[in-house]
């Protein structure tokens, strides 16, 4: 599991190294400037892999107690 926690890196570094490769505004995706684009494709990666995260913790697995 401890592994799987590095890939909430990705987004980070996406949008940190994004607009140094990307910060153009040809071609258009989606109507959006490639940077916007990207900044929004990460934003929604980041849902994603936080959602894989929680799927895989062990600790989510167990039953919870009640009082």
């Amino acid at each position: 599991m401890r592994h799987l926690r590095w890939l909430a890196l990705l987004p980070f570094l996406g949008m940190m190294a994004g607009p140094f490769f990307l910060n153009r505004v040809e071609p258009l995706v989606f109507g959006m400037p490639l940077l916007l684009a990207w900044l929004v494709g990460c934003t929604v990666a980041t849902s994603g892999i936080m959602a894989l995260i929680y799927l895989t913790d062990p600790a989510n697995r167990e039953p919870e107690e009640g009082p």
